[in-house]
């Protein structure tokens, strides 16, 4: 079950292949901007293989390439497990879905392919623990870490990093680069920002303090 920010029809599960084919790559259209259109039209342009090396090289927008920290954002009051929400996070050019897995766990990634940026969607049908799909060329990702799975993509997808409140509401509080963990994405954006709690997460910044900071820089 999914609950986003657009409202696509969902799938008939007696339909076939080619009917739900059809369903995910209208699905995933709907979660591609113009602004992100005009993005991969202007990289494309050279030709389908010199797109893929650009997107590769990091032509396109990346997710969480900001240095800074993002304003939270509460993306769902509750999640409850096989459900997911997409969301915009950090700002409004970014795609972004949070997943709770059967087993309680809170995930979230960037929801911008790796390959040539179009929408990736939540299948809690797939696989054992339901997977994160691209259908405009059959890119696959693991539920649980992000890594691809199967298909073209280059890379992982990029992670946003959850909390969840007692109350049961979950917020969207940081990104982190794609193949960056989440303590490095932690550190990167809050120990100048907020070097109380950079200090609590142990970033290495933050262990020596401001004076030596200012000298190695």
């Amino acid at each position: 079950m999914s609950v986003t920010d657009q409202s696509p029809v969902a799938p008939d599960p007696g339909a076939d292949p080619a009917q739900a084919a059809l369903h995910d790559r209208i699905a995933a259209d709907s979660l591609t901007t113009r602004r992100d259109y005009l993005r991969i039209v202007a990289t494309v342009s050279g030709g389908l293989a010199v797109g893929g090396l650009a997107v590769a090289g990091g032509v396109l927008h990346r997710h969480g390439d900001s240095d800074g920290p993002p304003d939270a954002k509460r993306v769902a009051q509750v999640l409850a497990p096989g459900e997911s929400v997409a969301f915009r996070f950090p700002g409004e050019d970014d795609r972004a879905v949070a997943v709770r897995l059967k087993d309680g766990t809170l995930v979230g990634y960037s929801a911008v392919c790796t390959h040539l940026a179009c929408g990736v969607l939540w299948r809690e049908d797939r696989g054992t623990e339901g997977e994160l799909y691209c259908p405009c060329h059959e890119g696959v990702f693991d539920a649980r870490t992000g890594e691809v799975t199967a298909g073209p993509p280059p890379r992982p997808l990029p992670k946003v990093l959850l909390v969840e409140e007692a109350d049961g509401a979950v917020w969207a509080v940081a990104t982190a680069r794609s193949g960056e963990s989440e303590e490095a994405a932690m550190c990167r954006q809050f120990a100048d920002a907020r070097p109380d709690l950079a200090a609590r997460l142990g970033c290495p910044a933050a262990k020596s303090g401001p004076a030596e900071r200012s000298e190695r820089t």
